[in-house]
C-alpha cells in the first residue's frame, strides 16, 4: 500500500478557546438590565414623591389655626372639584354708633360773670352746659365732636361759638362774653350743626 506523501499531517486543535480581546466588554447579561430598569423606576416614583411633598408644604407653609396656632395638618396631594371649601372669615368689624345730630344734645347757658351799667346794659360772661339725650357709651369714645350753636341776646346780633367733646364725656369749650342792651335781657342758646372726626 502506497503511502501518500503529498498532504501534510493535520494540526493538533487548540485546548481551551481563544480568549476575548482586550478593547471589546463583555455583553451584559439580562440580569443586569433587568435591575437597571426597576432601579430607574424606583428613582422616578421617589423623584415623584419627593417633588409632590415639596409643593404640598409649601402650599401649607405659614397656615395657622382658629387659635393662631402653626396648623400641624398636611393637605393632600391633589384636590378635585367636590372638595368643600371653607368660607373665608370676615374680620370683627367692631362696635357701632348711632349717629349724632343737633337734636342728639340740650343746651343751657351757665353765667360765671356779669356787670351792669345802669340803663346801658350788661356784659355778661357765659360757659355752654351740654347735655347728651341719650346713655353716653353710645358715643363713640374714640371720635371728637364738634358742636356749633348760637347764643341769643347780644345787642348786636346772634354769637356763634364752638366746643368739642371728647372721650364721650370730656367738653372743652371757651367762655363767651355778651353785651346786652339792659339787666333784663334774656339769654338763650341753641346747637345748630355737629360734626364728628
Amino acid at each position: 500500500m502506497d503511502e501518500d506523501v503529498s498532504r501534510p499531517p493535520a494540526a493538533p486543535p487548540p485546548a481551551f478557546p481563544p480568549p476575548w480581546p482586550a478593547e471589546a466588554p463583555p455583553l451584559p447579561s439580562k440580569k443586569r438590565r433587568a435591575n437597571a430598569v426597576i432601579i430607574g423606576s424606583a428613582a422616578a416614583v421617589i423623584a415623584a414623591i419627593v417633588t409632590t411633598g415639596i409643593v404640598v408644604v409649601g402650599a401649607t407653609h405659614g397656615s395657622t389655626d382658629d387659635d393662631g396656632k402653626p396648623s400641624t395638618t398636611a393637605a393632600a396631594s391633589s384636590v378635585t372639584d367636590d372638595d368643600p371649601v371653607a368660607p373665608f372669615a370676615e374680620p370683627d368689624p367692631g362696635p357701632t354708633y348711632p349717629q349724632v345730630d343737633a337734636d342728639s344734645f340740650s343746651i343751657d347757658l351757665r353765667t360765671t360773670q356779669r356787670q351792669c351799667f345802669g340803663s346801658a346794659g350788661c356784659n355778661v360772661t357765659v360757659e355752654p352746659e351740654l347735655t347728651y339725650l341719650g346713655s353716653s357709651s353710645d358715643l363713640d369714645p374714640d371720635a371728637v365732636y364738634e358742636i356749633t350753636y348760637e347764643i341769643h341776646g347780644d345787642e348786636s346780633g346772634p354769637v356763634i361759638q364752638t366746643a368739642e367733646l371728647t372721650n364721650q364725656t370730656s367738653l372743652s369749650y371757651r367762655p363767651s362774653l355778651i353785651s346786652t342792651a339792659s339787666a333784663s335781657t334774656e339769654l338763650s342758646a341753641e346747637i345748630t350743626d355737629i360734626t364728628s372726626a
